[in-house]
């Protein structure tokens, strides 16, 4: 066998790897999306040959995303029984949430503070996106719709959620950036659990504002201070739902 017989040989066998991949990324991504649309309640069975027939692949890069998405919280195996969705947050878990959320944004936060310069025309743009996101949700409710569901609200929660990542990324540290990705699952269990219709879109668009603001006088200490008050007032929200919740 020639060299170049050689590397086509190891070209060909090592070519499935991306697709495989990109397969079982796109098998989380689905199962993430049904996990987060209602259509999977807490407590309701993810059997692993079903989700394969539904998605029209082989159980591998199920069971593979399944063991991914153990890992966030958002779904937990049973001994003998496979896997189920997880149960809501309890209150003591979405107070966890929101402290280690304030803990590691407000750090990033301070660090942002000294590329400010640099950072303002993004947050500008991510803020912009997210007034743009709320008008439309406001807009359904307008027109007697219920955006209740994921579909409507996913645009909404993706430039929330952008818009802090823009902080965070501008802090330039990479492990913070990395807790923070992680924890992005988590956030969206938090809003599975609280209750979408009391929604707190006009309170979130104004205080980011504020972090927004912040961030344009050029003062480092205004941003730590704003994004602290968000998160506070996040805490309250949250634990104000959760505890009106039946």
């Amino acid at each position: 066998m020639s060299s170049n017989d050689f590397a086509d040989t190891r070209k060909t066998a090592t070519t499935p790897v991306v697709p495989r991949r990109a397969l079982r990324d796109g098998v989380y991504d689905a199962i993430l999306e049904k996990l987060l649309d209602g259509s999977t309640p807490p407590g309701s069975s993810l059997g692993i040959d079903p989700l394969a027939r539904e998605l029209g692949v082989s159980p591998t890069p199920v069971r593979e995303a399944l063991v991914q998405l153990e890992h966030t919280g958002l779904v937990s195996r049973v001994a003998l029984k496979g896997y189920r969705v997880a149960q809501p947050l309890s209150p003591r878990q979405m107070a966890e949430l929101i402290d280690t959320r304030s803990i590691l944004e407000v750090a990033a936060a301070e660090r942002a503070a000294v590329h400010a310069v640099d950072l303002v025309p993004e947050l500008r743009a991510a803020h912009a996106q997210h007034v743009l996101s709320a008008h439309r949700v406001r807009k359904l409710r307008g027109e007697g719709g219920h955006p209740t569901g994921f579909a409507d609200l996913r645009e909404y929660f993706a430039a929330d959620w952008e818009f802090h990542l823009t902080i965070i990324r501008a802090a330039d540290n990479r492990f913070l950036l990395q807790l923070a990705e992680s924890l992005g699952a988590h956030v969206h269990r938090l809003r599975q659990t609280v209750d979408h219709g009391t929604m707190d879109v006009d309170q979130a668009v104004e205080e980011h504002a504020e972090i927004l603001a912040a961030f344009e006088s050029g003062d480092p200490r205004r941003p730590v201070e704003a994004m602290r008050r968000h998160l506070s007032a996040l805490a309250g929200r949250a634990t104000a739902e959760s505890s009106e919740s039946p």
